[in-house]
């Protein structure tokens, strides 16, 4: 198998199970129906441990542009396989969502909710506001791409390191995944929301695409940020270009903060009317 497949397949399974296990809880007349957040974040590390351990000795189980965009950035992988990586996760996300999609076929008509049937999907904020949102995402994948390099730096029995990455999740989605629904993971966003814009879902609403560019934009910062403190604080190493990430990364927030408030002031206007 080549590595592009093995990151078709492993991103698929991941979004197959984790999809999935959205579908199962926010769908009407599923039997895991209102099963929770705990069950959305365990499966959620599940599904990540069994795509790792499907294709990590295949193309090591990026599965993550994010993931892959960080280890570029600190020499770690070759940037000349960078788009072939991101071009299969995509394509593996999509493709899990098509399948989770006929999955649950009988179940999109029977749930009227249009925000419940995206969320199978794709994520969205429990609060809007681009610049919050936006510094969860990184936040998320800072702490994840972190996180993988520093267990990749530790031994354990051979075959537990996909299962510790699984509680990484779990952990992740628990403690800050409350805020955006954590994606961070470009691919598992943006594949699964082009999926739901093509597909045809009964009654489904709006693909959110004024949102999707928060949960593509931020896991990349998160991850080439995570990528470097790791080389920098944890390896003593001199990399410059942590720097820059860091102010490109500042000026992305304060642009990000400019276009809140004029969303708010048109709101605020709109309500003046309104009265």
């Amino acid at each position: 198998m080549s590595a592009f497949l093995g990151e078709v397949i492993g991103t698929m399974i991941l979004i197959i199970l984790g999809g999935g296990v959205v579908g199962g809880v926010v769908l009407n007349k599923s039997k895991a129906q209102n099963s929770g957040w705990i069950v959305i974040t365990v499966a959620w590390g599940l599904a990540v441990a069994m795509a790792v351990y499907a294709v990590g000795g295949v193309s090591d189980a990026h599965l993550n542009p994010g993931v892959t965009i960080g280890l570029a950035v600190i020499g770690s992988f070759p940037w000349a396989d960078v788009p072939g990586y991101i071009l299969a996760q995509m394509l593996g996300a999509f493709l899990g969502a098509v399948l989770v999609w006929l999955h649950y076929l009988p179940h999109w008509k029977e749930t009227e909710d249009q925000g419940a049937k995206l969320a199978v999907f794709s994520t969205g904020p429990a609060i809007r506001s681009y610049a919050a949102n936006l510094l969860s995402e990184i936040i998320g994948t800072f702490v994840l791409v972190l996180a993988i390099l520093f267990i990749g730096a530790n031994e354990f029995t051979q075959g537990l390191n996909p299962l510790i990455i699984g509680f990484l999740i779990v952990s992740i989605g628990l403690s800050l995944g409350g805020t955006t629904g954590y994606a961070i993971n470009p691919a598992r966003d943006l594949g699964p929301r082009i999926a739901h814009f093509i597909l045809p879902i009964a009654g489904k609403g709006s693909s959110d695409w004024s949102y999707a560019w928060v949960p593509v934009v931020g896991p990349i910062i998160g991850g080439a940020l995570g990528a470097l403190f790791y080389k920098v604080v944890f390896l003593g190493e001199n990399y410059p270009l942590f720097w820059v990430v860091g102010l490109v990364t500042l000026v992305i927030i304060i642009i990000a903060v400019i276009q809140d408030n004029k969303e708010n002031q048109v709101v605020l206007k709109s309500n003046k009317i309104g009265a």
